[in-house]
């Protein structure tokens, strides 16, 4: 009976450690601060097809003759964007690639507010696609003073940075050496938040280019 009776206090032992040692675990995890993103992206990106960004399809479905399948710079770039659910800020001094402003047509289509700084020696150049933008109901401004906007970056959700040396041209992503830093540090969000809330607010909304 004693026998018996030590090998049920052991069993009960055992299931309470366990459970123990879940409930630690769990609460652990609760503790854990968030994994901040932070990713580095370079260019120029491999000369890929990027239609499964875009839909649900498989990339075998697309019969265009690019590689299809591949993890590049510019399909990492385009799922950072295209992860915006409420709001995207974008400060740009050239905006020419394709693939960029389906990304941004797309949120607009799904009714993400989209606001676009860029600056004024560059909004009708031939590519730009800020006319393309205007003519879906985006609103742009540009900057107004005598010197060049020349930032690159966006803001997702007010929570992302996209920022670095990339213009958002067909040349500078598939062409040049530059770089993309994307990050979640609150510390390096928030500054830029900030100037993009100054710049657009010191443009004149009178100079929003809405559609014609």
């Amino acid at each position: 009976m004693s026998g018996m009776w030590t090998v049920k206090v052991l069993s009960l032992g055992v299931v309470a450690l366990f459970l123990g040692v879940e409930l630690l675990g769990r609460l652990l995890r609760r503790l854990r601060p968030p994994v901040t993103l932070n990713e580095v992206l370079f260019f120029p990106s491999e000369v890929a097809c990027v239609e499964h960004v875009f839909t649900s399809l498989s990339p075998r479905s697309c019969l265009c003759p690019l590689p299809h399948g591949a993890e590049t710079s510019l399909s990492r770039l385009l799922h950072r964007i295209l992860s915006t659910s409420s709001s995207l800020d974008l400060c740009v001094f050239a905006f020419s690639n394709v693939n960029l402003s389906r990304a941004v047509l797309a949120l607009h289509a799904r009714g993400v507010t989209v606001r676009v700084l860029t600056d004024k020696h560059y909004v009708a150049i031939p590519g730009s696609q800020i006319g393309v933008l205007r003519k879906a109901g985006i609103c742009a401004r540009y900057d107004a003073s005598s010197v060049h906007m020349h930032h690159k970056f966006a803001l997702v959700d007010g929570r992302l940075l996209v920022t670095g040396s990339l213009n958002w041209t067909q040349t500078a992503v598939q062409s040049n050496m530059e770089n993309v830093l994307v990050t979640e540090e609150p510390d390096l969000v928030r500054p830029f938040i900030e100037e993009f809330h100054r710049l657009w607010e010191s443009n004149d909304p009178a100079r929003c280019l809405r559609p014609k």
